[in-house]
């Protein structure tokens, strides 16, 4: 019996030794999978973000021909896009620099006019999958531009953060090197050449907001109305007389505000939930 009950100890022994293999090759396989995931859906963000890269080229050689006459170095303005990467406050923080304002009147300007990231942020993260880190949806929060929150926004599924970092790694650098060029070469070309440039920027627009538009009408009459109402507050002057930022941040509460409550989406719909839905097969978080 003694000599039974060892030989027995000894295959219930093997035998969860061959459990515990099993569950390790079944844990390197998975995230060997998880990993190979995260890489392909980079790539996508990184192909994703080469067009709009195109027109933040565009776009900020304009800036860097501004940034030139305030007395900036290439570096500098290379530097200045390569950590702030934003049009409207970086202009206003190269001529509030420029006129010899101090670091909280820079802040406080520059702050003002990107309020509408914030307004970007929470929805962003209202639809990121749970368990996603708070360090990971703060480095998301810090990727955000206008065009980069709308491809992330408007890919299928759950946002995944690895496509926004994708698409963060190809726009910005061609951003900050288009600042760089534009204050090197910016006062060589005609300024119809550099104004027909910037509007790669705005067909880059078209082309996120078109697709969307076309699958659901309840967003084309948001689009529609937002170009209204757009229209509207440039012409009204009382509204006129507010900043463009300012503008875009009460006419993005109250339009989205409106049909939000005017035609709510329903728990599931497009495969999310409002940032509960689980993630797509393979999705990394």
């Amino acid at each position: 019996m003694g000599r039974d009950g060892a030989r027995q100890d000894r295959e219930a022994e093997i035998e969860r030794k061959k459990k515990g293999y099993g569950t390790i090759r079944r844990d390197k396989r998975e995230t060997e999978e998880s990993r190979i995931n995260r890489i392909t859906v980079f790539l996508e963000g990184v192909r994703d973000g080469f067009p709009i890269g195109l027109g933040y080229f565009a776009v900020a050689f304009s800036l860097g021909i501004a940034a030139r006459g305030y007395g900036f170095t290439p570096f500098q303005g290379f530097l200045a896009s390569l950590l702030t990467y934003a049009s409207a406050g970086q202009y206003i923080g190269f001529s509030i620099y420029a006129a010899n304002a101090t670091l909280l009147q820079l802040v406080i300007l520059t702050a003002i006019t990107n309020l509408r990231y914030i307004l970007m942020g929470l929805a962003l993260n209202q639809r990121m999958p749970e368990g996603t880190s708070l360090g990971r949806r703060m480095l998301v929060g810090s990727c955000i531009t206008d065009e980069i929150f709308g491809v992330t926004i408007a890919r299928p599924g759950v946002p995944d953060p690895w496509f926004t970092f994708g698409a963060l790694c190809t726009a910005v650098p061609m951003w900050a090197a288009g600042t760089a060029v534009g204050i090197s070469m910016g006062s060589i070309l005609p300024d119809s050449v550099v104004s027909a440039l910037s509007v790669a920027l705005f067909g880059m627009f078209l082309a996120v907001i078109v697709p969307q538009a076309r699958r659901d009408k309840k967003v084309l009459a948001a689009v529609a109305a937002s170009f209204a109402c757009s229209y509207a507050a440039s012409a009204i002057p009382a509204a006129a007389s507010l900043s463009a930022g300012t503008r875009t941040i009460i006419l993005t509460v109250s339009i989205s505000s409106f049909f939000a409550l005017a035609f709510p989406r329903d728990a599931g719909e497009d495969g999310t939930d409002a940032g509960t839905a689980a993630p797509e097969k393979g999705a990394s978080v």
